[in-house]
């Protein structure tokens, strides 16, 4: 196993699955708890900001309420999640409390990280938790949000994907995803757990597979999804089973076993990582094979001659993806004309555009400041 740092890192998410905490539909495993929180709480004793992302609420609301399948009905599971997330912050508090920590609930929507302004407050409020010396304990707010994420995919859709986003809005050095995957699997070829990986590809992501639990949501699908996220902000990610003894220091020493993501270069400035990765865009800006180059390779603006249409509706000042001649997204930003305006100026040069929108302080399609490569 690739050792991350010698040193401890700053900051740390630890995200854990719902089979992870539970032993069977809402039977919480409390030996197993009790050995997270103490892994965690010597990790805070290191000096390492620590930051939970736990699933399960669903599960132990559907024990309460003697369920033994999930509920198919949206309004049936946010009854469970309203039930069980209390469940689960007693199980969290009464695992801390031996070592004198507080812990603090923190429930987010995808509404609560997309708007700019409610992003940031977020991300006082954990600063705060944190420097109260609390633990902060994040679900989404299933009880709320769970509509949105079966009906009309505007919620993260499960933890992993949150947990990601959660390590980008803090600047974690590294995201532990436990559950009860040993690691990404290679299941056409060795069988055996894949130690590193150092880019994923289309090979590592056809190792990928779902999940059949009665209470869980996702599985290495959406594991492999979380850690191209996290990857890109710079944030290195272990996938490994929770039920491994001391996983937790084991992992940040590099001698655990599961599977770890090498992040990517250079962390992406923290606007750009919100524009890349909390926001869901409103439409597509369609360019030519020439502004591919110019955009990823030079770090210039987009302007109107390289574009060659849109697709979708979008006002002046929407967020949208940005995508190649074969349909490949490149980047995502903040567009300073409508879907309608870029129909009129699409492969227009910078006078042309000028002329037609003369009162606009910029004609450049997408500044490079609004601009975040994917």
């Amino acid at each position: 196993m690739l050792t991350p740092s010698r040193k401890g890192p700053a900051r740390v998410v630890v995200k854990l699955g719902t089979g992870v905490l539970t032993s069977g539909v809402g039977r919480l495993d409390t030996g197993r708890i009790a050995a997270v929180c103490a892994q965690l709480a010597a990790l805070r004793t290191s000096g390492t900001e620590v930051y939970v992302v736990s699933s399960g609420a669903i599960g132990l609301g559907m024990g309460r309420l003697a369920l033994s399948r999930r509920p198919v009905e949206t309004a049936r599971k946010q009854a469970c999640a309203a039930v069980g997330q209390s469940l689960l912050m007693e199980t969290w508090q009464a695992g801390f409390a031996p070592h004198g920590v507080t812990v603090a609930q923190v429930l987010l929507t995808h509404e609560d990280l997309r708007a700019r302004a409610r992003y940031l407050a977020v991300r006082e409020t954990l600063a705060q938790v944190i420097a109260y010396g609390a633990v902060p304990i994040i679900n989404e707010n299933d009880a709320v949000s769970a509509a949105e994420i079966k009906e009309v995919g505007r919620g993260f859709g499960d933890n992993d994907t949150l947990s990601a986003m959660v390590a980008s809005l803090v600047g974690a050095q590294f995201l532990l995803i436990l559950s009860t995957a040993p690691g990404l699997v290679d299941l056409g070829g060795s069988g055996r757990v894949v130690p590193v990986v150092e880019r994923i590809t289309p090979e590592i992501e056809a190792m990928a597979g779902g999940t059949s639990s009665e209470t869980a949501v996702g599985g290495m699908v959406s594991k492999l999804s979380a850690a191209k996220l996290a990857i890109k902000s710079g944030c290195g990610v272990f996938i490994a089973s929770g039920a491994e003894r001391d996983i937790v220091p084991r992992l940040l020493a590099g001698t655990g076993p599961g599977t770890f993501f090498v992040p990517s270069g250079l962390p992406l400035e923290s606007r750009k990582r919100w524009l890349a990765f909390f926001q869901r865009p409103s439409g597509a800006i369609l360019v030519n094979a020439c502004a591919v180059p110019v955009l990823r390779d030079h770090g210039r603006s987009l302007l109107a001659v390289g574009v060659t249409g849109s697709r979708g509706e979008f006002a002046a000042g929407d967020v949208v993806d940005i995508a190649g001649p074969d349909g490949a997204v490149v980047a995502r930003g903040k567009s300073s004309f409508s879907s309608d305006e870029i129909a009129a100026i699409a492969g227009k040069k910078g006078e042309e555009v000028r002329a037609l929108h003369p009162s606009r302080k910029r004609i450049e399609v997408v500044h490079r400041s609004d601009l975040a490569l994917l």
